[in-house]
């Protein structure tokens, strides 16, 4: 590792190839996968599956002014894996700066966020919205790099990995469909912040009962409705705006009043809760779960539409169609 040699591909394979941060690529740990950097228009190997990624090859990345390593496609599960293993040990680490951990959590962010308008947009979205999401990451990840916002970012990860990408891939619909509504992009900062620390209180949540396979009990169904009323607790130590708390604690309320903790109905839910609410469902149902595999964009919303009559803001609804493209069902 750390010589440019090895195998070399053509810059034409680029498809071939995915770019992570090299930040993402953590110290003193063992790589599932092949690392590449681009050289004159090459894919050049710099590290081989199995070795051991050092402080000093990210150092020597750095001081080359690398900004973008590169990992063969086919391995992108193997990618995803390791990040899934490593991310949260490096986030609670105190001996590292929290100014770098928030950088690393900001990668780990955007890296989700690419995989969202790679692979789970049925015909993507324009470039502008994809940087303007971008952008909002960027402002929610500064207030998320206080230290207590970080710990509690750090102990979702650690405590189920797929909450936390969940909550990602929520932020990129949420502000989607907010940009796509108009709303004043300091609602939309705020909105992505909520979304971010949404299921905070799942951390109070019982593994076993998060990952179980089957229906849950009516006492399990109970120790999870729980969550948003334990994620407001997990943040009493963070200086959280309204708009925030609202989406943590209110993003399981309906439209038509079956949702919890208050069973609130109508307008009495914030409009950017109501949008929140809706991205969590539907990316809850579009990505593969212990229960149950991920649906198709568009059966996600039919379901959304003709199982769940009432739960959702006819607008809100409305814009998350025309966001998604192409899903004519409404």
């Amino acid at each position: 590792m750390g010589k440019n040699v090895g195998s070399v591909v053509d810059g034409e394979a680029k498809n071939l190839f995915f770019a992570v941060h090299p930040l993402l690529i953590f110290p003193e740990t063992l790589g599932t996968f092949k690392v590449y950097i681009k050289q004159a228009g090459r894919f050049v190997l710099y590290a081989g599956q199995g070795e051991l990624f050092t402080p000093r090859h990210r150092t020597k990345l750095h001081d080359s002014g690398v900004t973008e390593v590169y990992i063969l496609a086919q391995e992108r599960q193997n990618y995803q894996d390791y990040v899934e293993r490593h991310l949260p040990r490096i986030l609670a680490d105190e001996e590292v700066p929290v100014r770098e951990r928030s950088r690393v959590l900001h990668s780990a962010a955007t890296g989700i966020v690419q995989d969202v308008f790679d692979n789970k947009l049925p015909t993507g979205m324009t470039k502008r919205e994809y940087s303007r999401i971008l952008s909002f990451v960027d402002k929610s990840v500064q207030f998320l790099s206080r230290d207590e916002a970080l710990k509690q970012i750090a102990a979702l990860a650690s405590h189920d990995y797929s909450v936390y990408s969940h909550s990602v891939q929520v932020f990129v619909y949420a502000t989607a469909i907010l940009q796509a509504m108009h709303v004043e992009e300091e609602l939309v900062v705020a909105t992505g912040v909520g979304a971010l620390l949404h299921d905070l209180g799942k951390m109070a949540v019982d593994k076993a009962i998060l990952h179980k396979p089957g229906p849950l009990t009516q006492e399990e169904r109970r120790v999870v409705e729980t969550h948003p009323v334990k994620g407001v607790a997990c943040c009493m130590g963070m200086p959280l705006s309204p708009e925030v708390t609202a989406c943590i604690l209110l993003h399981h309320e309906r439209i038509n009043g079956s949702g919890y903790p208050g069973g609130i109905t109508g307008e009495a839910i914030p409009l950017h809760v109501r949008v929140l609410s809706a991205a969590d469902v539907y990316d809850a149902m579009t990505t593969k779960r212990p229960y149950a595999e991920a649906s198709s964009p568009f059966e996600a919303l039919r379901v959304m539409r003709d199982d769940m009559p009432g739960a959702f803001d006819v607008e809100v609804f409305k814009t998350l169609v025309m966001v998604l493209s192409g899903a004519h069902i409404v």
